[in-house]
């Protein structure tokens, strides 16, 4: 789980025009309080088709996050990329370094500073990419229900794009204990409660 900067990536920015793909996700039922951001669901992989869920289970994960982290988020926008262990590799070789599948990665957007940027225009917090293969292999491995692992996942995530980070130790912890609390509301259990400490 890992944050990155959003300069450059391809996903970036796309929330807005994510309504004219037809492999994107939408949830057009949703009532969205002043509080939540609008999220934006796009596939790109198709090994998340086994996963009819995922489009509510993310919904529901960040809209929660949203309301319990306070963040004042109602005006902004995020999109959430569900791809594969490929894809996510590409990403975090080119942004991290890092040669490898990972289960998320997240990239806040860089805030437009001084006069040039329209008052109406949404505020993009940043996206979001999750990989199939390697949610499915921890899920498995752990032996927590797919949407509970994809949730907390999409929490953590989130929790990036609004400045959370685990650097350090006790930014890790408050980190952990917000998920906790954020996961325990949507009937969740302790994601690190079988962790050795």
């Amino acid at each position: 789980m890992t944050k990155s900067s959003a300069a450059g990536l391809p996903l970036a920015g796309l929330g807005a025009g994510l309504g004219n793909n037809p492999n994107t996700m939408q949830n057009p039922g949703t009532k969205l309080s002043s509080a939540l951001p609008l999220t934006e669901v796009l596939v790109v992989a198709d090994c998340w088709q086994t996963e009819p869920d995922a489009e509510a289970v993310i919904h529901r994960a960040i809209d929660a996050a949203a309301e319990i982290a306070d963040a004042g988020v109602g005006d902004a926008e995020l999109a959430v990329m569900l791809t594969d262990d490929a894809g996510i590799q590409t990403l975090n070789s080119n942004w991290r370094g890092i040669d490898k599948p990972t289960n998320v990665l997240s990239f806040p957007a860089l805030q437009p500073t001084g006069t040039g940027a329209p008052d109406d225009a949404p505020r993009m917090l940043g996206d979001i990419a999750i990989a199939y293969q390697t949610t499915r292999k921890e899920a498995d491995d752990e032996q927590k229900p797919f949407d509970h692992h994809l949730s907390h996942l999409a929490v953590h995530g989130f929790l990036h794009l609004i400045g959370y980070d685990h650097e350090k130790d006790e930014d890790a912890e408050a980190m952990e204990n917000l998920e906790r609390e954020i996961l325990a509301q949507l009937g969740i259990p302790d994601p690190y409660a079988d962790r050795g400490n």
